[in-house]
């Protein structure tokens, strides 16, 4: 007996030993262990560099607690999971859970705050084995970081899709949503925004939302090109300040001076993002006692700049079969008008093909009116980012355009070999100046032929960034198409461009991070309820039950002999 105790006490101080050992090489040494296939847990290196970013505490709040749907149960345990491992790389961050209805004389006063907050909740329609019910989830969370604050999306709106759908598109861009939270919270602003104005292009309050989501991340501010008319040399130095200049839907000419003014900035590694319609023609010219309108050419005297950048916007309208729905008066029923849903055509739903990070799991898309883009050969890199439909094709302007088309009727024949077109294309490269070899408009002593290593992003359509009004004039989300309620990932698709721009590609490539969720067939659990819950409560259940069996009667069998 002596022997046997002195051999566990042996065994005992050995693992003892192993333990303080592995402890203390435990505070040493940091390590995380990812057994998921997809690697889900895993943060990215930019959600690591954002996370040292960090120097204070940073708290999360996160509105999903309490009784909630499967679906949002498994997005608030991804959530928490998530933020386990930000917290592990940096104790600064520090996040709890809160229930929004839990106190009933509370939860009013705390709702309005969140709905003031633009933290709206969703209404989801649960089903139990054929019942139903409704539940109100807030799937939002709120990070404070030294008196600021930010909004963190935990649901992506997926149009069309089921609640399932969404969660798993949610969880999909998680880590992305998290981290570009924490950036936008933590981060001092550096990039400088610049929004050209002078030449007719869309309005503020058009482009409200789009200004709200850049200056979240970017300095931004208005630059008009007026003053290139008096001094145009002061005029270039000021916007060569600017990283990048988004020119959105100019309806004006530009003269030879302001072109000139945009040349040298590109030359100079100014980044730009033309949102350009080639075709005057919008949808509320449509709204009148004919329904119809005259789509004609728009001169914008910028076909020789763009010639020579290496791609060309033909004044063309696309026709698509996968256009967006448009809601239309057929008739009156009594006093009442009755309206009945149309495909719109010259409005086309572009779901992104690419793999580039820019577009990658991105949804449905909104055009208004665009355009064909032709690339052409002069050693630019050319990536295109979105196309039309296989079953699209081009209308030459001056062309009629009415309301009355939706009716039309149409075959396969007639989009053969005419569909995929370009709608949107990324050029990278060492640019040309458009004023090569030509006589300057005004002179410039540090005039520029080949520029430094740059990149644009051209769209053949100036309305993708513009927000609708509401009936009070107020800018509703963009993307969001208040005839028909549907939302598109047109903020998405901008953001992802200016990120992209500006060199942030860390985080566009944390949104195209793909992760695998393996789901049940709901149907054949509901099928096979009692077996399916025999066997994971009850086969386990059972197996403790044998092997305590089992054990007792060898051990009976053992000791009573």
């Amino acid at each position: 007996m002596k022997a046997s105790i002195k051999q566990n006490l042996k065994i005992l101080g050995i693992t003892i030993f192993i333990l303080v050992v592995l402890n203390v090489l435990g505070t040493l040494f940091f390590q995380r262990f990812d057994l998921t296939k997809d690697k889900r847990y895993t943060l990215s290196p930019t959600s690591l560099g954002i996370v040292k970013q960090v120097q204070n505490p940073l708290s999360i709040k996160i509105y999903m607690a309490g009784e909630l749907p499967a679906d949002f149960r498994r997005l608030q345990q991804e959530t928490k999971q998530l933020l386990e491992e930000f917290q592990a790389y940096n104790k600064n961050i520090v996040f709890e859970f809160v229930d929004p209805l839990e106190n009933e004389e509370e939860s009013d006063e705390l709702t309005k705050s969140l709905f003031q907050k633009g933290l709206t909740p969703v209404n989801i329609t649960v089903d139990d084995k054929g019942k139903q019910s409704q539940a109100m989830v807030f799937p939002w969370a709120i990070a404070v970081y030294n008196g600021k604050e930010v909004n963190i999306p935990l649901l992506k709106n997926i149009m069309g899709a089921s609640t399932t759908q969404k969660v798993i598109g949610s969880i999909q861009h998680l880590e992305y949503s998290i981290a570009d939270a924490i950036n936008k919270v933590t981060k001092t602003k550096q990039k400088k925004v610049a929004i050209i104005k002078g030449n007719g292009e869309l309005r503020e309050r058009h482009i409200a939302q789009m200004l709200k989501q850049i200056h979240e991340s970017y300095l931004i501010g208005p630059f008009t090109l007026d003053s290139v008319a008096k001094n145009p040399n002061a005029t270039l130095n000021e916007l060569k300040k600017y990283d990048l200049a988004i020119i959105s839907k100019p309806t004006e000419r530009f003269s030879d001076e302001e072109k000139e003014v945009l040349d040298q900035f590109i030359m100079n590694g100014g980044k730009t993002l033309w949102l350009i319609d080639q075709v005057a023609a919008d949808m509320d010219s449509l709204y009148n006692d004919a329904g119809a309108t005259l789509a004609y050419p728009r001169d914008l005297n910028l076909n020789d700049m763009f010639f020579k950048y290496g791609f060309r916007i033909n004044p063309d309208l696309i026709k698509d079969e996968q256009g967006t729905p448009i809601k239309l008066a057929t008739g009156e029923q009594g006093s009442a008008t009755q309206y009945q849903d149309f495909v719109w055509k010259f409005a086309p739903q572009v779901f992104p093909t690419s793999q580039h990070p820019i577009v990658k799991n991105l949804g449905g898309i909104k055009f208004d009116f665009a355009n064909p883009i032709d690339t052409l050969k002069n050693g630019i890199k050319k990536t295109v980012l979105l196309q039309s439909s296989p079953y699209s094709k081009t209308i030459g302007s001056p062309a009629e355009i009415s309301l009355n088309m939706v009716t039309e009727k149409t075959t396969p024949q007639d989009y053969l070999n005419k569909g995929n077109q370009n709608l949107a294309v990324l050029l990278e490269g060492n640019f040309h100046s458009a004023f090569e070899n030509r006589v300057l408009p005004f002179k410039d002593n540090s005039f520029t032929v080949k520029g430094k290593p740059n990149k644009m992003i051209v769209v053949a359509d100036g309305d993708i960034a513009r927000n609708q009004l509401d009936k009070n004039r107020m800018p509703v989300e963009l993307g969001y198409d208040q005839r028909t309620g549907n939302l598109y990932d047109n903020k998405d698709f901008i953001m992802n461009c200016i990120n992209y721009l500006l060199d942030d590609t860390g985080l566009i490539n944390i949104r195209s991070k793909d992760v695998e969720l393996p789901l049940l067939d709901k149907e054949k659990v509901y099928e096979s309820y009692s077996i399916t819950q025999f066997i994971t409560i009850g086969v386990p259940i059972l197996i403790l039950l044998v092997f305590g069996l089992v054990f007792t009667f060898l051990r009976k069998r053992r000791y009573s002999k």
